[in-house]
């Protein structure tokens, strides 16, 4: 009877054998596509996007309250989220976000928008992309298609599509008049290439969320064992020796051809498969394993309470701008709490805008809070905790990172004495939390972030040394998959030829 060990290592190798058979151009299309992904994303609307397109807010447009706005909504539920902004088509609105919809209320003649026109539609397409609205087709969109699975993006259906002779693509809500997606043939096949072979983001499976999400953990976690019993199987057989004798000589590894390239290559980047596997694994949080952030009061405490209209009596949106300097032209006028406290947001880019204080407190807009000042808010904010160490964030470190530059510097820094060492990031120019971490939510940032992007601040800081680094690995990750698809195929064949032979 064969060892038990000789046994184990027959199966581990047989297992590892058809699990690349089945798995093996999936993994092929993850890497290729990861790399496509290094630099083309899934199109999406930013918010950046939309203060860049949108026309200025002019003080002298705005003539409705955010009081009086709230009330034509006919609700009793309270907005997570309230702004003005100027449409496309050149009204002014007041934007009440919701837990599950977006409604809008025009600032001019406090109109509910619920059913945009498909010229008005046509005409902030156009606007969105500057192009004649002649030549273009309008389609209405009811249900999902590629392009607006996404969850932030759903919601707001139905749309109108636009579609211009060039390619370009515009979903604009027609409940609210809002540009919610924006492609064009090159976004869009990018994310033919990268995102939706990545993330499984085919419309007819993204629209299913349990199905989307179940099926991306146990494709995951079978590639997990199928790369385990790969690496315990390359241990194995490796030789320093060179004990096989093949016949182009000795070799450290017992194969010749695409097995000999499979084996190598699995020794030098199969570690790298693994983890990539592993933490994108983690990233659909299977079993409910990630603890997601630190404690949510201080935040909530910093945030203030829930929106409503009686605590911007004071100053109304109108009285605000007015406030402001007339080179700062204002995309976005937010109203929100900064350190508890009623304020207006002014934005006009990314990185550039204003506070105004909603109450009559004679403080002048500023560009952002003191950091001693939030400090001490903070404190408030985490109670009965104490504040162990803060400090001002100048760049981008460790657990505060983003490849993209969208994250707001300066920030401030905090740490807590509470059992999860909670730390967190609080943007200097909202007084709001962005990013915040305790004990096991800092392990998950390296299990998934950290072994998925390999997003360290040096590499990020030094590029294109982080291009360099991955783009080798990731070729490296592909030309092992490759092998594997040319043995599977090889394997698969010979077994179809032989049980044809048997059947006739």
């Amino acid at each position: 009877m064969p060892h038990p060990a000789i046994i184990c290592k027959k199966y581990t190798i047989l297992v590892h054998r058809w699990m690349g058979v089945f798995f093996c151009v999936l993994f092929a299309a993850w890497f290729a596509s990861g790399i496509v992904m290094m630099y083309w994303d899934f199109p999406q609307v930013l918010p950046e996007d939309r203060w860049r397109k949108s026309p200025t807010l002019e003080a002298s447009e705005i003539r409705i309250s955010p009081a009086e706005a709230y009330r034509r909504l006919n609700t009793a539920e309270a907005p997570d989220r309230v702004s003005v902004y100027t449409l496309l088509d050149r009204r002014p609105v007041y934007r009440f976000a919701f837990r599950g919809n977006v409604e809008v209320v025009t600032a001019d003649t406090g109109e509910r928008i619920a059913d945009v026109p498909r010229e008005t539609g046509l005409r902030i397409a156009a606007a969105w992309t500057g192009q004649d609205p002649a030549g273009a087709r309008v389609d209405l969109v009811r249900g999902l298609d590629q392009w607006t699975v996404q969850s932030n993006v759903r919601r707001q259906l139905p749309f109108w599509k636009t579609t211009f002779p060039d390619g370009e693509e515009v979903y604009v809500s027609r409940a609210t008049g809002e540009v919610a997606q924006h492609t064009t043939r090159g976004s869009r096949i990018g994310a033919y290439c990268g995102a939706i072979p990545h993330w499984l983001y085919f419309s007819a499976l993204r629209r299913h969320t349990f199905a989307w999400r179940s099926m991306v953990i146990w494709l995951s976690a079978l590639g997990v064992l199928m790369n385990l019993f790969g690496l315990v199987v390359g241990v194995w057989m490796y030789s320093p020796a060179k004990k096989y004798r093949l016949r182009s000589g000795a070799s450290s590894i017992p194969y010749d051809g695409q097995k000999h390239w499979h084996t190598l290559l699995g020794l030098v980047f199969g570690l790298f498969a693994f983890t990539w596997v592993l933490s994108g694994m983690f990233s659909m949080n299977p079993l409910a394993w990630s603890p997601g952030s630190a404690p949510d009061s201080p935040a909530k405490a910093l945030r203030g309470p829930k929106w409503n209209s009686d605590a911007f009596p004071a100053a109304s949106p109108a009285q605000a701008l007015q406030q402001l300097p007339p080179e700062f032209k204002v995309k976005e006028l937010r109203l929100t709490f900064a350190g508890g406290q009623p304020a207006y947001l002014a934005v006009e880019d990314l990185g550039r805008s204003r506070l105004i204080p909603a109450a009559a407190t004679g403080e002048l807009p500023s560009e952002s809070i003191d950091p001693e000042k939030m400090r001490r808010l903070m404190a408030i904010a985490s109670r009965p905790h104490a504040i162990v160490e803060s400090r001002l964030v100048t760049a981008y470190e460790p657990y505060y990172i983003d490849r993209h530059h969208r994250k707001p510097l300066p920030a401030l820094f905090v740490r807590l004495n509470d059992a999860e060492q909670s730390i967190y990031y609080i943007d200097l120019k909202t007084g709001q939390v962005v990013e915040s971490y305790d004990a096991r939510s800092r392990a998950e940032r390296w299990l998934y972030h950290g072994l998925h992007s390999l997003d360290l601040p040096w590499l990020y800081r030094n590029r294109p040394a982080w291009d360099v680094t991955v783009l080798t690995l990731m070729l490296g990750g592909t030309a092992l998959c490759v092998t594997s698809v040319v043995i599977g195929y090889r394997r698969a064949r010979r077994k179809v030829r032989g049980l044809i032979r048997r059947q006739w």
